[in-house]
């Protein structure tokens, strides 16, 4: 049998100069994106990394970790998947035009596209449509690309090309141009028909008895709508089901779906955006729901962040969007895997 060679660690000269040319390019782009929100009046802010709640979304798992006050009381704290509530209280104190660089942190998720610390480019516009915070996504990723040099982006065979008109489409034509399901029919007041969606959907994917409308939802997203998006220019999918609305609010147009997109390129999702839920009643219960869920699948919950839900309720109209920046630099940089271009990765990196 033939011994396998030892990996060198990352910080090796060798290794090191394989890699340092994705590192220049995300110090390029990193230089040329902040310039880009200069330009359109955002204020550049730093929100804590310790919070009394990480995010409140069934899948999503945040690490944690024990403080002490003065008189050695303990007090838990958990690492936050995401800086949107603390933008959030930025906007209800009077910020117009918001944006972070923050390092997140998300637990159970490592891979080509997954670490569990990486950046996060998130940004607000308060009294601003959400066409607004999509727009800035394709002028962010465009920027992205020519600071590095880039006409086209390319992944695992997949091509497309960022300078490019981007498509606009609904979830609930992605369903049908993909599936052929009538995704909005199996939603009533606002949330989902579990057997209706089963019912359409048992030749598409393998279904389980536990398994809830979202799920179903979810196998169909990633298996056969995630892949078919951003070829040859970039997918702008909006008006996700109002059952997976998260902390977006839902469309006066049509109750059966919400203010939210996501942006994809080669299949590869970039980011998540939304026309802001500011209703404190409704987002309460759509935590209490979802952190039900948490319990019931995983045996544990995450608390509520009460100040969030207070200043919920003094925060203007706004839009925002979270982008996965280290994607953004794979994508724009030609990398094959996330962690080529962070500039320390994670213990057990290849």
């Amino acid at each position: 049998m033939t011994a396998i060679e030892p990996v060198s660690p990352w910080w090796t000269p060798l290794r090191h100069l394989d890699r340092r040319p994705f590192l220049r390019a995300r110090s390029d782009i990193t230089r040329a994106v902040r310039e880009w929100f200069v330009q359109e009046g955002f204020v550049e802010v730093e929100t804590g990394i310790l919070q009394v709640s990480p995010g409140n979304e069934t899948h999503l798992h945040a690490p944690r970790t024990v403080l002490h006050g003065p008189e050695g009381d303990p007090l838990t704290r958990y690492f936050r998947t995401s800086p949107e509530f603390a933008c959030k209280k930025l906007l209800a104190a009077g910020e117009p035009r918001i944006v972070e660089f923050a390092r997140v942190f998300r637990d159970r998720e490592r891979g080509d596209l997954h670490l569990p610390e990486f950046t996060m480019l998130e940004w607000y516009r308060a009294n601003a449509p959400y066409q607004a915070v999509m727009a800035d996504c394709v002028a962010v990723i465009v920027r992205a690309a020519r600071a590095a040099g880039t006409r086209l982006f390319s992944f695992r065979g997949r091509i497309a090309d960022p300078h490019a008109e981007p498509q606009l489409l609904t979830v609930a034509q992605a369903f049908a141009d993909f599936t052929g399901i009538d995704l909005l029919a199996t939603i009533v007041d606002g949330r989902g028909d579990r057997d209706a969606l089963a019912a359409a959907a048992h030749r598409w994917v393998r279904l389980s008895g536990d398994d809830d409308w979202s799920d179903i939802f979810s196998k169909i997203l990633v298996e056969h709508i995630e892949p078919n998006l951003g070829q040859g220019r970039l997918t702008l999918l909006h008006e996700y089901p109002a059952p997976e609305s998260a902390l977006a609010r839902l469309s006066a147009a049509d109750r059966r779906v919400s203010e939210r997109f996501e942006v994809y390129a080669c299949g590869v999702e970039l980011a998540n955006g939304f026309g802001e839920l500011t209703d404190p009643a409704e987002q309460r219960a759509r935590f209490d729901h979802a952190m039900a869920e948490k319990q019931r699948r995983y045996g544990e919950c995450y608390p509520l962040d009460e100040e969030f839900l207070a200043a919920l309720g003094e925060m203007p109209e706004a839009s925002g969007v979270a982008l996965g920046f280290d994607r953004l630099v794979m994508l724009a940089a030609g990398a094959t895997r996330i962690d080529q271009v962070v500039w320390t990765p994670p213990a057990g990196a290849a």
